[in-house]
């Protein structure tokens, strides 16, 4: 089995990642610049006994795309899963977002969606599956989030597109979108407030905790499974109730 996460060093893609990494597995984890956390990502991986490849790029270009499933195809014919989960965060109200950043990271939190099924095609066969990670800033307004909540909007849009254009040919594509998770992209975009954001998630969820990793992996393992095979182009939430109420 083979699979690649894009923003797969860092946060929920390498969560994914090591949820996918046993022995006879091969986890190819993209990432744009933090090289010391990419080692340690793949060390991560390895001491599970999956083989990983770094692929350092640029994911939200096509030409990007392109050269990183290139290097996916130099070691495997076939990817099972390709998971988009790179994100790059502009934490300013729209109007006040630098025009060029703010298409960038459109391009990056969205559009390469396309992109990177683009140029998987040929690795992809019946029975793989492409996950996008969404969050609830693409249905709410989030303060400084714009640049990331348009994108998974316009990339939940996208997975619906996709989906009728993939299915005949077996290949599955669905969102997930979990709920609050303590990330370093969380800290980035809210800095100080970031703990209490985290907290008073899990305080205000139904469910009485806040959301796990396990929870969204067992999903996409899931999703990922000859059981799931008809569940297509389907947003699924992740967040015990939490986007319920008010």
């Amino acid at each position: 089995m083979a699979i690649l996460v894009t923003g797969g060093s860092k946060g929920i893609g390498l969560q994914i990642a090591l949820s996918f990494s046993k022995p006879g597995n091969h986890v190819f984890l993209n990432y744009a610049s933090d090289a010391s956390a990419a080692v340690a990502a793949k060390q991560a991986v390895e001491e599970f006994g999956a083989h990983c490849e770094l692929l350092k790029g640029d994911a939200g270009t096509p030409e990007g795309c392109r050269q990183i499933l290139q290097s996916v195809a130099a070691e495997v014919d076939q990817l099972d899963q390709l998971v988009h989960c790179a994100v790059r965060a502009v934490p300013q109200p729209a109007l006040e977002c630098d025009l060029d950043e703010f298409t960038a990271a459109v391009n990056l939190n969205g559009t390469a969606l396309l992109y990177l099924t683009q140029a998987a095609m040929p690795l992809l066969k019946r029975g793989s599956t492409i996950f996008f990670l969404s969050s609830r800033g693409g249905r709410i307004v989030v303060p400084n989030y714009a640049a990331i909540g348009v994108a998974k909007s316009l990339g939940e849009s996208m997975v619906r597109y996709l989906a009728t254009e993939l299915a005949p040919k077996g290949i599955r594509v669905n969102t997930v979108s979990p709920g609050v998770v303590d990330t370093e992209a969380v800290h980035t975009l809210f800095g100080d407030a970031a703990e209490e954001i985290v907290r008073h998630a899990a305080e205000s969820n139904p469910s009485g905790r806040g959301v796990q990793h396990a929870d969204y992996t067992n999903m996409i393992r899931f999703l990922a499974s000859p059981e799931a095979e008809f569940i297509q182009g389907q947003t699924i939430f992740i967040n015990g109730g939490a986007n319920l109420s008010a």
